[in-house]
């Protein structure tokens, strides 16, 4: 089939791809800098009377632009991929408005679509992909799949939902010949997912690649960001204080800053009832001057730089035994170097967690690591050495392979498209 898309619609970034004739080309889509095929999943609001309804709104880098611009006159969102298995995830307020999780996805989804310059007007196929594991507490896959449908409905004549590593795994195919059993290890935002495919030899008959196991956990790069934030900014903005109730000193609830961390839900604090409750707790802190830092950040809408500051940090980690870490906004300045090996503990119990979910998959495919002939790794969080020592201390160095972290997904799914028993993928 052709006039296929694939759409990797990521926690933090997203990329579309497109099929046709049997290959898998990326869609270029513009930006304030230029094009490129990466899209940050991010949506931003602001007042505008000439817009009908009063709110406009713009997407991905165009939204990071706005925001950077008038960053106290709007409201910026990121990462709401994060809630769409979340029960208790019920709409966001927006100024005056009010937005379910599919308001925000079409709205993302409109203008992702108008950046794209007709490539993705109405294809008559669209994978989409999803995770193995959704991320949160409880996290509802009939939910997260009912939300989706109201998101992508209209937009093709036929919707498929594809595991989002066998879209990477049927990517990495392309670049092989020879008959391969392949773990594949995709790392986002949100979610860590792992397959185990068996990928046929190229121009056989049949399907190139027959998943033989899966798992998933709703831990990556965005907890790995909450852990520096908890180290580094969450004491600066009271975490671990105190505060008087009657005569009593009790700690501050930690709920505070649970809320704080995530991204979901750190763009909604801005509302006359958070800051209302946040005011009556910097009253009755020991350390008031923590509260109203934490109460500066929410209301100057620093959320962005603050988690850009993380992030950088974060990356450079990567690459280096230590990096700095520096933050100055909202009467707050932060400046510390970080070691990796500090950063490494920090995680510790998350990777405990991957690496359980690379036993299940292994476990559900009823394949021993001394099978597996090559590993995939995928996603930005896959460049982390530690996220890499997993898979190089279980299968060596020689049988790792990475490439296109941010997209093969997308490109994968686009070749899974195009297969005429392409619902055989769905999931």
């Amino acid at each position: 089939m052709d006039n296929v898309i694939g759409l990797d619609f990521g926690t933090t970034n997203t990329v579309i791809a497109a099929g046709s004739g049997g290959g898998s080309g990326l869609v270029a889509i513009e930006g304030p800098a230029g094009t490129e095929p990466v899209f940050r999943s991010a949506l931003c609001f602001w007042h505008d009377e000439a817009v009908r309804g009063g709110l406009a709104h713009e997407a991905g880098p165009w939204a990071i632009s706005e925001y950077l611009a008038y960053p106290e006159d709007s409201r910026f969102i990121q990462s709401f991929k994060s809630v769409a298995a979340s029960a208790s995830f019920e709409q966001a307020s927006v100024f005056e408005k009010r937005f379910r999780f599919e308001d925000l996805g079409r709205l993302f989804l409109d203008r992702l679509r108008a950046r794209a310059d007709g490539a993705f007007a109405k294809p008559a196929r669209l994978i989409v992909g999803r995770p193995v594991e959704y991320a949160g507490g409880l996290p509802d896959p009939a939910l997260a799949r009912q939300r989706y449908d109201a998101m992508f409905a209209g937009v093709a004549d036929e919707i498929l939902y594809v595991y989002e590593p066998l879209g990477a795994a049927y990517s990495y195919a392309s670049r092989l010949s020879e008959p391969a059993t392949v773990l594949v290890a995709d790392f986002g935002g949100g979610t860590s997912d792992f397959s185990i495919v068996r990928i046929g030899p190229a121009g056989a008959p049949g399907p190139r690649c027959v998943p033989l196991g899966h798992a998933g956990v709703g831990i990556a790069g965005d907890r790995l960001d909450y852990r520096l934030m908890d180290r580094l900014v969450l004491p600066m903005l009271g975490k671990g204080g105190l505060y008087r109730s009657f005569d009593k000193l009790l700690e501050i609830p930690r709920s505070w800053f649970a809320d704080f961390a995530d991204w979901s839900r750190l763009a909604l604090m801005r509302n006359p009832r958070t800051l209302a409750e946040l005011g009556r707790l910097r009253r009755a802190a020991v350390d008031g001057e923590a509260i109203g830092r934490m109460i500066a950040v929410i209301e100057r809408e620093l959320g962005y730089p603050l988690y850009d500051a993380v992030g950088r940090t974060k990356r450079a980690l990567s690459t280096a035994e230590t990096a700095p870490f520096r933050f100055e906004g909202g009467g707050l300045t932060i400046e510390a170097e970080v070691d990796r090996a500090d950063f490494e503990g920090w995680i510790a119990e998350d990777v405990a967690r991957m690496e359980a979910a690379v036993d299940r998959a292994m476990a559900a495919a009823g394949v021993a690591p001394d099978a597996v002939d090559r590993v995939f790794l995928t996603g930005g969080t896959s460049l982390i050495p530690r996220i890499r020592r997993i898979f190089t201390d279980r299968f060596g160095e020689a049988r790792i392979e990475s490439g296109g972290e941010l997209t093969s997904i997308a490109h994968g799914l686009a070749l899974i498209g195009q297969e005429g028993d392409a619902a055989a993928w769905a999931a």
